[in-house]
């Protein structure tokens, strides 16, 4: 059963709203159900305990006060000074008479809005007095004057806020707030040194499919991750035990191969030449020499750069180097490039890429134009798109225009297959090359058409 549609938006709105680190993500996954829990125990606190508590007190002080102020009504003006004493030494309520007098109401902003004691104090009051009053929380900040509105003038009455508080108030916001501060720092710590390991196990794997010797990891954190970095670190004593064992075959059967071919060569070389068969002579070396060149071109593809490391190096200056050596031949080339750029390459395969897509150029073309540049990391799709689009954000990006007759769109994708040539002279492998050694830097290759009426090819390396 498939989802409602109406559940599509909602579902992408929650997912952007959603940290996308892994340590974020871990430590909301703790933290908001601690929130949660104390959200629920301050409600039921605030609810119940804070509630009953705060009315209790409000009617305790709303009782005294009506009881002080039938008291003050019942006695004659001359006989109220032992009120006063006795309700300072036993009540804890200091009282003052003011005769003659009327309460000035005045609209207060509420002194403590996030409890209910204001509340609970008027209510108690209005209950118990059924007259006039006025409770000020702002005038006195260790006492509460209440003013009560009575026939011949107005009687004021101070009470101490302690009366109407309790420190467990403080004590259980503090235990909140203290617990939640000291969950979150012990779990932001303790999640960071464990995406720490899973960060330096991407990295690795990262450099490591970008041809750069990491090492072996170190392994830590969790036991998943330490499972991980074991993992990894016996996938590159494999790969590496791999490419060694292929360039020792390669090297065998480039000896294998070659010493028949160069018996060739001196037979051939050797044979008496006379009119008759000079020509056919002249198309056997031709042959030898074709594939002398296919197995060098084979082992150099096939070898795939493994043993060069990445070092930092300048790529407009191996650009410049490759159109220079063009230009010894021949050929017409233009550059437009930047001072430098450096970044981590293999210097000597990426030399071999930019060679090799110049020399198809340059045997199709008269004219050659190459661009350097930095451009976003929007990625070109493929083996190429970069998965830590937020660590890296820019490509090198090389392409190498001509204007010669270009290749249909439908088959631009069949040039980079092994052994297949459009040129009687090519071995084919001339891009196949050039594909793998870009695609071991992390970056990806594709042909266009050019500006110049011929072939693009746009090469994009991370930086």
């Amino acid at each position: 059963m498939t989802a409602p549609e109406g559940g599509k938006p909602l579902s992408r709105a929650l997912r952007a709203l959603l940290p996308r680190g892994l340590l974020a993500r871990s430590v909301l996954i703790i933290l908001v159900p601690m929130l949660i829990l104390q959200a629920v125990a301050l409600q039921l606190f605030y609810g119940a305990h804070l509630d009953v508590v705060s009315r209790r007190l409000a009617g305790g002080v709303a009782g005294d006060v009506a009881m002080l102020v039938e008291l003050v009504r019942r006695e004659e003006p001359e006989n109220r000074a032992w009120i006063f004493r006795e309700s300072a030494w036993r009540l804890d309520l200091a009282l003052a008479y003011e005769a003659d007098a009327r309460i000035q109401f005045i609209s207060r902003p509420a002194s403590l809005p996030l409890l209910p004691l204001e509340e609970d104090l008027n209510n108690a009051l209005r209950e118990r007095l059924r007259l006039p009053f006025d409770t000020d929380w702002q005038s006195d900040p260790r006492s509460i004057i209440i003013r009560v509105q009575l026939p011949d003038g107005v009687l004021h009455v101070e009470a101490p806020r302690k009366r109407l508080f309790t420190s467990t108030l403080y004590l259980f916001v503090i235990w909140l707030v203290g617990s939640a501060l000291l969950l979150s720092g012990i779990a932001i710590l303790f999640m960071k040194n464990q995406v720490r390991a899973i960060r330096r196990l991407a990295a690795a794997a990262e450099a490591f499919g970008l041809g750069r010797d990491v090492g072996p990891m170190k392994p830590e954190g969790a036991s998943e991750v330490r499972q991980a970095a074991q993992a990894f670190n016996r996938m590159q004593e494999r790969i590496r035990r791999f490419v060694g064992q292929r360039t020792e075959m390669l090297a065998g059967i480039s000896h294998d191969l070659r010493t028949p071919l160069t018996r060739m060569r001196l037979a051939l070389a050797m044979l008496p030449r006379d009119a008759d068969t000079e020509e056919d002579l002249a198309a056997l070396n031709q042959d030898v020499e074709e594939m002398e060149r296919m197995t060098a071109a084979y082992l150099t593809f096939a070898r795939g750069e493994g043993v060069e490391q990445s070092r930092p190096a300048d790529l407009v200056e191996l650009v410049q180097d490759v159109a220079a050596n063009a230009r010894r031949t021949g050929a017409q080339v233009e550059v437009a490039a930047p001072e430098s750029l450096a970044m981590p390459l293999r210097a000597d395969a990426v030399r071999r890429c930019l060679g090799n897509l110049v020399d198809n150029a340059r045997r199709h073309a008269q004219r050659i134009a190459v661009g350097v540049r930095t451009v976003p990391r929007t990625g070109l799709g493929g083996p190429g798109s970069d998965p830590r689009g937020e660590q890296q954000s820019l490509w090198a990006e090389v392409t190498v225009d001509d204007d010669g007759p270009g290749i249909p769109a439908a088959e631009r994708e069949d040039a980079f297959r092994p052994f297949h040539s459009g040129s009687p002279d090519g071995t084919g492998l001339g891009l196949a090359i050039a594909r793998d050694i870009v695609r071991a830097h992390g970056g990806e290759i594709v042909l266009e058409a050019s500006p110049l009426g011929g072939l693009r090819a746009r090469v994009r390396l991370p930086v």
